[in-house]
Parts: C-alpha cells; sequence; structure tokens
C-alpha cells in the first residue's frame, strides 16, 4: 500500500514503521518498514498468521508500543512527538479496544464495567451509570445493567465490551480477534451489528481476525506476512 499523505479524511496514516525485538545476532524485525493509511466511514480487517507482525503493528498504530523507525499520524498529528501524558489522553479518549476474552471485571454489573473509560475521566458517578446504560441500549442489551457478566452469554458479554469501548466517544476503535470465543453465527451477528450500528463517518474499525467467515462485512482486508503488508483487497460487500 503506497503511504497518504495525512488528509482531513485519514484516520490513520503510518509511514516507514519498523519494529525490532531483540539485540545483536538474536535481533528480529516485528514490523516491517509498512506503510499504512485507514480512513473515517471504513470498517478495515487485518489478517495474516500468528507472528506476521499485526499485534506489534496495532500496538504501535494506536500509542502503545513506540517504533523503533517510521511515524504514525492520527487526524494529522504524530503521536509519537506527544509526551507521556499526551499519550495517555490520546488512548483514554481517541482509542477504542474491545478485547479478544472481553476482559470485563466479574464482581461489577455490566452497567459498571461499561461506565469505567467514563470514571477513568472523572466524571461523575452517577452520571457515568446513567450513561452506561444508554450504552447498553445500543448494544441491544436494555435492562440488563444490573446483573453481573457471568449471567450473559458469550455474544452478550462481547456486547457488553463493545458498550464499553465506546461510550467515551473514540473515533478509532480495536477488535482483536472479536468472534474468536463464539461460534459462526453469533460472531456474524455481532459483526454485522457492529458494522450497522457502530461505524460511521467520524469513526475508524480496525478487526484483527483469523476467521475467514466475516470477511463480507470488511470494506477492506489487508493482509500481513512476516513483518509486512503484502496486500490489501477491496471487501465484498
Amino acid at each position: 500500500m503506497e503511504p497518504g499523505n495525512p488528509t482531513q479524511i485519514d484516520a490513520i496514516a503510518a509511514v516507514g514503521l519498523t519494529k525490532y525485538f531483540g539485540e545483536g545476532e538474536a535481533r528480529m524485525t516485528a514490523v516491517n518498514a509498512v506503510n499504512f493509511v485507514a480512513h473515517f466511514g471504513e470498517m478495515l480487517f487485518i489478517v495474516g498468521p500468528s507472528g506476521s507482525g499485526k499485534t506489534t503493528f496495532l500496538s504501535m498504530i494506536s500509542g502503545i508500543l513506540r517504533p523503533d523507525a517510521g511515524t504514525v499520524r492520527v487526524k494529522g498529528g504524530d503521536i509519537w512527538a506527544m509526551s507521556k501524558d499526551e499519550l495517555a489522553d490520546f488512548r483514554l479518549n481517541t482509542i477504542g479496544f474491545v478485547f479478544q476474552d472481553y476482559h470485563l471485571f466479574p464482581r461489577l454489573t455490566t452497567a459498571e464495567n461499561i461506565a469505567i473509560p467514563l470514571i477513568l475521566k472523572q466524571h461523575d458517578w452517577n452520571d457515568s451509570i446513567a450513561q452506561a446504560k444508554k450504552y447498553l441500549e445500543v448494544v441491544g442489551l436494555k435492562g440488563r445493567g444490573d446483573i453481573l457478566p457471568v449471567k450473559l452469554s458469550g455474544g452478550e458479554q462481547q456486547r457488553v465490551a463493545i458498550a464499553r469501548a465506546i461510550v467515551g466517544g473514540p473515533e478509532i476503535l480495536i477488535l482483536d480477534e472479536p468472534t474468536a470465543s463464539l461460534d459462526g453465527d453469533t460472531g456474524k451477528m455481532i459483526i454485522a451489528f457492529v458494522k450497522e450500528k457502530i461505524l460511521n463517518a467520524q469513526r475508524c474499525i480496525l478487526i484483527v481476525t483469523h476467521d475467514a467467515r466475516i470477511n463480507e462485512y470488511a470494506d477492506r482486508i489487508v493482509h500481513m506476512e512476516d513483518g509486512r503488508i503484502t496486500a490489501s483487497d477491496q471487501g465484498t460487500q
């Protein structure tokens, strides 16, 4: 993929992104001079075998892992030129994560789990819970705010995780293997729901997946292998 000049519609623009691990003869290249552009309003899948560099790449474009070379611009701004505090604010306010295993707190209710990003932003507790319950409605779980995650199915827990990721209004949403713990029908339902209800013109969604059954929902599929982007395909929808 050719590097793009960041414009108003570029959510992310990475140029020459490179990361090494180890030293001397043991040094290996996890991500090798990757150029990448993602746009607002786009659901983009990143696919590739285990060890292809997907997680390392995502960690660099989301402000978690500093690259050894290259730049990452989000909405035109170089995130790795930010201070430590600015990076923390960036991750809290701009990026939303949905983890493969949900990472819900078992002793918190669903509403309390969803409210966590708002509490971290020092919002009022009661207002945060009320907002969380509104987002439960968004993900189709109205009235389920006072129960514990253990009472929910896998698909319902995934929806709670999505609600938690979007409650703070992030512009970039990253889902890590969102269907790995779900059966085929439930996985397709979750991805179709995300595309229909969560994706909008002001949001970019990146999904890391090995699940070819959901490829039909991608606007674009980026293939990674041996630390490089090897192909970029338009989705089938």
